[in-house]
């Protein structure tokens, strides 16, 4: 093994000492994956916990999209989209898709309102009486 170099575990690749985490507990002072590993696993674990995924079953969810954002048909569709109530993934969206989604509390209604409002007719409920509304049907 070349002076200042190590051999990855994981992707059996020898780097240079700078492609390595710092470890106290390890006897060389250097993690047992390299960088680009430990964050492959890092990302792969994140799919699994939040969504229940594994990165080829997101990859599939992508391409059965084309490769595109689900609603806006143009970013880049990256970003996993889930109900935060059941959990369950929808699909997967680009960055401000997804945000959006989640700044209107992923709230269909709200949503109707929003494409209403830009549609030129906004959303105006009548009052009835004395903190009662009727919505527009």
């Amino acid at each position: 093994m070349p002076e200042g170099h190590k051999l990855c575990l994981k992707c059996g690749e020898v780097k240079p000492w700078s492609e390595w985490h710092r470890n106290a507990t390890a006897s060389d002072g250097l993690s047992t994956r390299c960088k680009v590993c430990r964050v492959a696993e890092g990302r792969a674990g994140h799919l699994k916990r939040h969504y229940g995924l594994t990165e080829a079953e997101r990859d599939e969810m992508v391409a059965s999209q084309m490769g595109l954002c689900v609603i806006c048909l143009k970013a880049p569709a990256i970003h996993v989209d889930h109900c935060h109530k059941t959990g369950s993934v929808r699909g997967v969206l680009c960055f401000n898709c997804n945000s959006a989604i989640g700044k209107l509390g992923d709230d269909p209604d709200a949503v109707r309102r929003a494409a209403a409002y830009l549609e030129g007719s906004p959303w105006k409920p009548t009052l009835v009486a004395p903190g009662v509304y009727r919505l527009p049907s």
